[in-house]
């Protein structure tokens, strides 16, 4: 390979598999998605490695499982100077620049990246070196405007309850959505200096570049501008399937239709998230017509869009993620690539964003670096025969996993609580555990023994 191709690696955060126009939704507007699915290939059974902000972005940067990469819980983050897909394109030379949402913790902020525009998430305090205890507790928070109180550092709690953000959804401009913006136009800037520079004439269009553009968006708050609310107002509805699971996990943290938050609250919700997902489309249409106003041909450029995880939105009675319903684990994938092989396809194995370090690399012409759990989807993209293993794994919070092969989902939270399997074939809506069937014996045997092999 003479020269590397150029990536350019879209990312969403909280984006629901099955809320966009190329997986099939008549109500959401998604244009410049749809373009890409339609001219790319679309992954319909792809997974999260964890389905929590940071673990799901650290291993999915890492090709490895939360366990292996030790980011299990949010606050993990990867060791500095760990292996990233960032830091091996780096190492061969590509301009490696991240614009929007990392979501490190620690103290590597940049984890392989050269360059980085609009850094919106900062270290956390856990990881200043000889912190002073009793010199942090001096600046705790009150519960309210009203009170004199002040609550401990480590008894406060960043997150209000689902229905509170439910009920505060609407018409409205959060500080994701301005990030979102600011990381657009820092995305914009680094393809103007990558391959234009008309100012200082030091632009170096012939090397390679890695471009990610990670919005924050469709995550909550619920917000979005009111044309778009008032579009998506009347025409999303509640998921039908809004009863509980029965299982002490999976039913944890629900939100109760006409107790805790009406139907016309989660209306107003869902049409917010919608609103959010159809302002990201709009934006990275930006990001890809400053790269063809930059002289570049997109048919060069290798393009992914992916996301960290899904979203509930109501469904089982849930909200946000931490699940292993498929509408929290599960997430949207497109590959796209004319010149390396045909788009317009549709795959349906079963594959990780962890899988994306390896294919990365293959398609760039890279040596995949050792120890890794990332598989090459090249074969697959290529259509080429191939004895794929149909399996994805998921894990966090140090018990919490799940194993899906073919269209069986099995689950393990722990000793203490019961397994889980579904039959997604049998049972798309994931309303019946079948791990009492006698018929699955088998396939239970072999997700437990797969299980000790994972270290659970």
């Amino acid at each position: 390979m003479d020269r590397r191709p150029n990536i350019l690696f879209l990312m969403s955060d909280e984006h629901r598999a099955d809320v966009a126009g190329f997986a099939g939704n008549t109500i959401v507007r998604t244009p410049t998605l749809d373009w890409l699915a339609q001219t790319g290939v679309v992954f319909t059974n792809a997974y999260t490695p964890s389905p929590i902000c940071v673990p799901g972005r650290q291993c999915m940067m890492a090709g490895q499982f939360a366990r292996h990469c030790k980011c299990e819980v949010y606050g993990d983050d990867l060791a500095p100077g760990y292996m990233t897909f960032a830091r091996r394109f780096s190492q061969y030379a590509y301009s490696t620049i991240a614009c929007g949402k990392l979501h490190h913790m620690g103290t590597d902020q940049l984890q392989g990246w050269l360059h980085r525009s609009l850094s919106q998430v900062g270290m956390d305090n856990s990881y200043i070196e000889g912190r002073v205890e009793e010199e942090f507790q001096k600046y705790t928070k009150r519960p309210s405007l009203f009170s004199d109180e002040m609550i401990p550092e480590q008894e406060i709690s960043g997150k209000w309850s689902d229905a509170k953000e439910i009920l505060r959804a609407g018409v409205g401009k959060s500080n994701i959505a301005k990030n979102d913006e600011y990381a657009a136009v820092g995305a914009i800037g680094c393809i103007d200096w990558h391959f234009l520079d008309p100012y200082y004439d030091k632009a170096n269009p012939n090397r390679p570049m890695l471009l990610k553009v990670s919005f924050q968006q469709p995550h909550y708050p619920y917000f979005t501008d009111e044309a778009k609310f008032n579009y998506y107002l009347n025409r999303v509805k509640p998921y039908e399937n809004d009863k509980p699971f029965d299982h002490p996990f999976l039913s944890r943290r629900q939100v109760v239709p006409g107790v805790d938050v009406s139907e016309r609250d989660i209306i107003r919700a869902i049409a917010a998230y919608y609103g959010m997902i159809e302002t990201i489309d709009s934006l990275y249409k930006r990001v890809l017509d400053a790269l063809e106003d930059a002289g570049q041909n997109l048919d060069d450029w290798i393009i992914v869009y992916t996301t960290d995880h899904g979203e509930m939105l109501g469904e089982h009675g849930i909200w946000e993620k931490q699940k292993f319903f498929e509408g929290s684990v599960r997430v949207p994938l497109i590959i796209r690539w004319p010149k390396g092989f045909d788009g317009g396809r549709v795959i349906d194995k079963n594959v990780n964003l962890c899988d994306l370090f390896a294919t990365l690399c293959d398609l760039a012409g890279i040596p995949v670096p050792d120890g890794l759990d990332s598989r090459s989807l090249v074969p697959l993209l290529k259509g080429e025969p191939c004895d794929w293993d149909n399996e994805s794994v998921s894990q966090f919070g140090g018990k919490n996993l799940m194993i899906k092969q073919d269209d069986l989902k099995y689950q393990y939270y722990g000793e203490d609580m019961p397994e889980v399997l579904f039959d997604l074939k049998k049972d798309p809506g994931e309303t019946v555990n079948f791990m009492s069937d006698p018929a699955y014996g088998e396939q239970i045997r072999y997700f437990r023994n797969r299980r000790g092999q994972l270290g659970f």
